[in-house]
């Protein structure tokens, strides 16, 4: 599969006309760091001030693909933000976080060796369709004109209105329990930790996100993205 930009026509690119980049952003590091650096490396081939953003931010701790435009392309930025996303990963039963992921202290919970086959096959039916579900207060939504998690890290209550979102596909496989691996496809603005959390709520149980990789966004596939070192090596030789 071609990745996007095709740098074997490379003298036919135009960044500053735009451009879409898709990036398989790394564990570790934000998505503004990936566009930062894509900026100042487009800087570095000529461009001034090239126009940039990306259509959906991931967090730190997850990976996978980072929608980039430039120029023209930009324009373009809600369409994608607009479109399902599909998720893979892994939650882990029996423990949970203030973050919901990995981002805080794992806190030993219930013992999950109770949890039946059954028992996960009834939660996961559970979130099929159209949900409510509660943001995690180390998130970026807005509380009062500021960021929950900067409220939440100072040790302040952040209570946090349900989103509704609707998840169309969730896979999951529990052979290497109490680790669950899922594929779970959504609308945007779902939380995917907020998922993990609540799949232990509603065990009975507890649960946080342990890993997560972005697989697609719409039609556009995490096999058709550059690795972040590997797409600036082609763009600055």
């Amino acid at each position: 599969m071609d990745r996007i930009p095709n740098f074997t026509n490379k003298a036919e690119l135009d960044f500053e006309k735009g451009e879409l980049i898709l990036i398989n952003k790394p564990y570790g590091v934000t998505s503004f760091f990936a566009v930062d650096k894509i900026k100042r490396a487009l800087v570095q081939t000529g461009l001034k001030k090239p126009k940039i953003g990306h259509a959906g931010t991931l967090d730190p701790l997850a990976t996978g693909l980072l929608i980039i435009c430039t120029g023209r392309m930009t324009k373009k930025m809600s369409e994608y933000q607009d479109m399902e996303k599909t998720y893979s990963g892994s939650f882990t039963l029996g423990a949970s976080t203030e973050s919901y992921d990995l981002e805080r202290e794992v806190i030993p919970g219930p013992d999950p060796s109770g949890i039946t086959e059954e028992d996960l096959l009834r939660v996961k039916n559970s979130f099929m369709g159209y949900q409510e579900i509660i943001p995690p207060a180390h998130s970026a939504v807005k509380v009062d004109g500021k960021r929950a998690y900067e409220m939440a890290r100072k040790g302040a209550e952040v209570i946090l209105k349900p989103k509704p979102v609707h998840i169309s596909q969730f896979d999951m496989d529990a052979s290497k329990f109490p680790e669950i691996h899922f594929t779970i496809r959504c609308t945007k603005g779902t939380y995917i930790r907020s998922i993990a959390h609540e799949f232990g709520q509603r065990l009975g149980n507890a649960a946080y996100l342990s890993s997560l990789c972005r697989y697609a966004i719409g039609p556009l596939k995490n096999d058709q993205a550059w690795p972040l070192d590997e797409f600036l090596q082609n763009l600055i030789p």
